[in-house]
């Protein structure tokens, strides 16, 4: 089976809401294997908590 080409995240275009989810996966230290693997490398807690932290943040209107 072929394998799916990755390509390269540009953190500067990206839109409001994706690089929420970028900021606090650095906060949670993630950024790199997020970086480095893409989003299907996090296991279901770690996804978890970055859904959780971008509710909380759209809720009180912390967000970019």
């Amino acid at each position: 089976m072929a394998k799916k080409k990755e390509k390269k995240i540009d953190l500067n275009s990206l839109e409001p809401e994706e690089m929420m989810k970028y900021e606090i996966a650095e906060e949670l230290g993630l950024l790199d294997k997020v970086l480095e693997q893409g989003w299907k490398s996090l296991t279901s807690k770690e996804t978890g908590r970055i859904g959780g932290m971008v509710t909380r943040r759209k809720r009180t209107g912390r967000h970019a």
